[in-house]
């Protein structure tokens, strides 16, 4: 599947005027960067997503943009609103697996995204879409904010936390969520509290929409001894390292676990702990991690993503709902 949204044709606003006079046709090997009017911001074409994604695997972007303030993004969404283009988001690109052909459109990424706002007294943080969680982790502690202790083994960014209520150790997103700005496709902004994001297991309102979080704010406890708190994010931290592997290019866990399972319990069950398809092969130390072992193809993780799911279903009836996020074409595979 691939996450995007079909704009209409509008008239461009003239508070966010672009530079069309070098856009040519993103099928042409020639194609150039578009700037974005009064900006620094490059649409770049035909840009590869195997480097930005976990996974290591995908083909190019069709086009591609990181603005770094709300209104790039808007201008970005602009953009492909007149071009007729579909749209899809990236983050840290932890939890996708895009496929060997690339996606059509815009690809906007919110890993520039980094700005943060500690409150010591309140407890309250506010960060941009593209902080890495892991790094939020550490600052908190370190100011003796304590709640995010268990985002520290999370790769990825805040907006993909808010997008699919990211959690670990007995935490989660939703716990500590205040609320999330986030921009619509028309350009318009809404701020959604954890009851609008409508939160359950590892899933929000936001999965399916081209809604992009742009930054979200957090409640923490303050006033905590930042010593005890850093020692128990390295506890936290050791733990991920020494019992998930992460040698190897992967997404993190690839199934969301079924009621009273266990997904990687149940594909080890199912004899298929290094179980192999091209360069893709399920781990031996956490069997609900596939890894990249040098030379996969997404469509080879595509098509052993599959083969858990039918052998998982074969012997305990049981369907097994992917985490990661599949973009693209995958017909072929």
């Amino acid at each position: 599947m691939t996450l995007s949204y079909d704009p209409p044709t509008v008239t461009l606003p003239e508070t966010v005027r672009l530079n069309f006079d070098s856009l040519k046709s993103s099928t042409q090997a020639d194609a150039q960067p578009v700037r974005l009017f009064g900006t620094d911001c490059l649409i770049k074409p035909h840009i590869p997503l195997a480097s930005l994604t976990s996974f290591r695997v995908g083909g190019p972007a069709q086009w591609y943009v990181a603005p770094k303030q709300v209104a790039e993004l808007q201008a970005s969404f602009d953009w492909a609103r007149v071009h007729g283009l579909p749209v899809t988001l990236l983050g840290a690109g932890s939890n996708l697996l895009i496929s060997d052909r690339g996606l059509p459109g815009l690809v906007i990424s919110t890993r520039r995204l980094r700005q943060s706002l500690f409150d010591p007294e309140s407890g309250q943080v506010t960060v941009g879409a593209g902080e890495p969680l892991p790094r939020l982790a550490w600052h908190a502690a370190a100011r003796g904010l304590q709640g995010l202790e268990w985002a520290v083994g999370i790769p990825g960014t805040v907006g993909g936390a808010i997008v699919m209520n990211a959690g670990a150790h007995g935490g989660c997103t939703a716990d500590y969520l205040v609320n999330a700005h986030v921009l619509l496709p028309d350009g318009t902004t809404k701020i959604l509290t954890p009851q609008d994001l409508r939160y359950r297991y590892r899933t929000s309102a936001l999965q399916g929409k081209n809604w992009l979080v742009t930054q979200a704010t957090f409640q923490l406890q303050p006033g905590v001894d930042p010593a005890t708190l850093t020692k128990l994010t390295t506890q936290h931290h050791q733990h991920r390292r020494t019992t998930q592997p992460y040698h190897l290019p992967s997404c993190g866990s690839v199934f969301r676990n079924p009621r009273d399972h266990k997904a990687g319990w149940l594909i080890e069950q199912a004899g298929l702990k290094g179980y192999q398809i091209g360069g893709a092969q399920i781990a031996e130390r956490h069997a609900n991690f596939i890894l990249n072992c040098g030379n996969a193809m997404a469509s080879d993780i595509f098509r052993l993503i599959h083969h858990v799911q039918q052998e998982v279903e074969q012997r305990w009836s049981l369907h097994l709902e992917p985490e990661v996020k599949i973009l693209g074409d995958f017909q072929a595979a």
